[in-house]
């Protein structure tokens, strides 16, 4: 193989890459902006650092937490962003609920990847 060749084919290689990164990114933030979504929409609160706030203030929460993310180049996977930043704080520690009405609070990040499950399987809808 020629040296011309290789090169073009690594240009094209790198291309290809880049482009697929690019994709899964706005995948990403698609996903993610769907769930907060769900979220703000759900009527359920939110439990963070002592306090039960409604599910638009969670939206917020969680959405400055996402810019953040994108600001660092942290964010990775949907996957990721609920396990490393929607499901607990970053100050103390603590886990965030999800408390849906007339049912039991539960992990912010079970709430939020059982959403992810139906938005895959198409569609999120506001309720728990």
């Amino acid at each position: 193989m020629t040296r011309t060749l290789r090169y073009l084919l690594m240009l094209s290689l790198v291309a290809c890459v880049g482009a697929h990164a690019e994709a899964d990114v706005s995948t990403t933030r698609g996903e993610i902006t769907a769930l907060l979504q769900a979220l703000g929409a759900s009527q359920c609160e939110f439990f963070r650092n002592g306090t039960w706030y409604d599910s638009e203030k969670a939206e917020d929460h969680l959405k400055r937490k996402l810019d953040y993310f994108e600001r660092k180049g942290l964010l990775s996977t949907t996957d990721a962003f609920i396990d490393d930043a929607a499901s607990q704080s970053s100050m103390s520690g603590k886990a965030y609920q999800v408390r849906c009405q007339g049912q039991s609070a539960l992990p912010s990040a079970d709430w939020l990847k059982r959403k992810l499950e139906e938005l895959r399987k198409g569609g999120v809808d506001s309720a728990r």
